[in-house]
């Protein structure tokens, strides 16, 4: 699913554009297939006693020559027109009580909406084909890059999403159950969006977003809630803290399956409050659209997937060829949901994971499939989940690496105290909330973690609000770890011992002023946590 919302460098743009003359000219009109059902019949109205239909996910991108497919890929473009039998979507019948059309949803690409159940349960429906066409900006719709940026679809296993529960549920994830369905050529039921889903396939899954929605696997939980909701609880009290080992059980997962678009919207949160008011938050990762993502099997995909332009794009293989690219999507909530993960949490997590996915389960799981696209991938999906699975301490080093390079450590809306002591070789961050009625050496410890220097380059502390302190205190000579210091909306101050050697300090109000330290910038309006846009929309 090719993404060009954050625009490359003009020169590599301009590369792209030559390049991808070879193979394209204006945009299609008619690039999308009319309708998923094929055999015989196909052609005529469908009888409204039908139950099921064969249909094929989109057989557009099945239909291009070799010479395009050495430029552009070979993907997945057979699966696209495999024959998948489809149940079709009847609304009064799909779940018990029924279904209505609610709210339509998706982001740049998907299709999708949602739909109302009884007990104010909702459901999202999904088509497995998009259309990126939101992408481009204005001026570049209509022209032959919006065929390379659709057809870029073909690099996703439409069907994957319906292997994950099972592997999902051994690995101790909460998750989704996506099911198939096929939207009928005449259905007028999903009010707005009837349109853009007649004659489509789609994924029909149900929300948390009721308690009446919990599972067997969530019993205790108390509310369910968006990412945006949850970091917004997050950052204004301390009581609220994110599940970390449940969170890297979770992207662990991500990782073995090649999931890579895993920004902070694609996650729902499942929240348990505790007898003492303390509350966590489970992550529920949702949109399983990226899973076996197969990319750089073509001269421009492999172009645009190298690490110095979009490196997130990575290819499924039995091999990681580059975890850090792989997990890039996620960095924001990455950094904010396993900051206290430590290099052994994520060993422990990668060989847990592995005696939890044997071959019996990798082998069941793949038979969701639909056996036509089982034939055409499911023994090489089987062959590079178990060879991922054997290599995944590794990648686990390698995703605790990417994000111990440049962590962040966040605070909250009330007043806290960052003791950081800086050495050569390390720097170790203590975090306290300050209470009003106690001395400062009774404050409550919230956060605590060394960072070593072969592994650190950069260490940014996050004040949000409240009359927050920063003391840093630097012993011994060397280089210790650049620090960042962002002050938030209170009156901070800066309490410093020893060299400000290293350090830049981000504050608005230049109150975070200290004598040997330097002289405070203003902050980048996008860096502080609470100016972050959460896009929860599905893609």
């Amino acid at each position: 699913m090719l993404s060009f919302s954050a625009q490359p460098p003009a020169s590599r743009f301009c590369f792209l554009l030559v390049l991808g003359l070879v193979a394209g000219s204006c945009a299609r009109r008619d690039f999308f297939q009319p309708d998923a059902r094929v055999g015989p019949g196909s052609a005529e109205p469908l009888p409204a006693a039908a139950d099921s239909v064969l249909t094929v996910a989109g057989r557009q991108y099945a239909q291009h020559s070799k010479f395009y497919e050495f430029f552009w890929g070979h993907h997945y473009r057979p699966v696209w027109a495999a024959p998948a039998m489809a149940p079709v979507l009847k609304l009064a019948i799909a779940v018990p009580g029924g279904l209505k059309a609610g709210k339509a949803g998706g982001g740049y690409q998907s299709i999708s909406m949602t739909l109302e159940g009884t007990q104010k349960r909702e459901y999202a429906l999904r088509a497995l084909d998009k259309n990126p066409v939101k992408t481009l900006p204005k001026f570049l719709q209509n022209s032959f890059l919006l065929n390379a940026v659709r057809d870029a679809t073909s690099a996703a296993l439409p069907y994957g999403a319906l292997t994950v529960p099972p592997l999902a549920q051994a690995a101790g994830v909460a998750h989704t159950r996506p099911r198939l369905v096929y939207v009928r050529k005449d259905e007028t039921g999903l009010g707005e969006m009837s349109a853009r889903f007649q004659g489509k396939t789609a994924l029909l899954e149900e929300k948390y977003e009721a308690l009446a929605s919990r599972t067997p696997d969530l019993a205790g939980v108390t509310n369910f809630k968006g990412g945006e909701a949850m970091l917004e609880d997050v950052y204004a009290d301390p009581a609220h803290t994110i599940d970390e080992a449940a969170f890297l059980r979770a992207r662990l997962l991500d990782v073995w399956l090649g999931d890579w678009d895993r920004h902070e919207g694609q996650w729902d949160w499942a929240e348990f409050k505790g007898p003492d008011g303390r509350v966590r938050y489970q992550a529920i990762p949702k949109d399983r659209d990226q899973v076996y993502f197969r990319f750089d099997d073509g001269l421009i995909p492999w172009l645009v997937s190298r690490p110095f332009f979009l490196p997130r794009f990575q290819t499924f293989k039995p091999e990681y060829e580059n975890v850090a690219g792989l997990v890039q999507q996620g960095d924001f909530i990455d950094q904010r949901g396993l900051r206290q993960m430590t290099r052994a949490d994520f060993r422990r997590t990668a060989a847990d994971l592995q005696r939890r996915l044997p071959d019996s389960l990798i082998a069941r799981a793949l038979r969701r499939l639909p056996p036509a696209v089982y034939a055409l991938e499911g023994p090489a999906l089987d062959r590079a989940l178990r060879a991922r699975r054997k290599a995944l301490p590794q990648a686990a080093e390698d995703f605790y690496l990417a994000l111990a390079r440049k962590p962040v450590v966040g605070g909250t809306a009330r007043a806290e105290r960052f003791v950081v002591h800086r050495y050569a070789d390390s720097t170790t961050v203590n975090v306290f909330t300050v209470s009003g009625s106690k001395p400062a050496q009774q404050d409550s410890l919230q956060f605590r973690r060394t960072y070593f220097t072969t592994e650190t380059r950069e260490l940014s502390l996050e004040s949000l609000q409240g009359n927050d302190v920063f003391e840093l205190r630097s012993t011994g000579a060397g280089r210790p770890i650049r620090l960042r210091l962002y002050g938030g909306a209170g009156q901070d101050q800066l309490r410093l011992q020893g060299p400000g050697t290293r350090l830049k300090i981000y504050d608005e109000a230049s109150d975070l002023t200290a004598p040997n330290a330097p002289k405070p910038r203003s902050p980048s309006k996008n860096h502080l946590p609470y100016n972050r846009t959460i896009d929860t929309k599905g893609r």
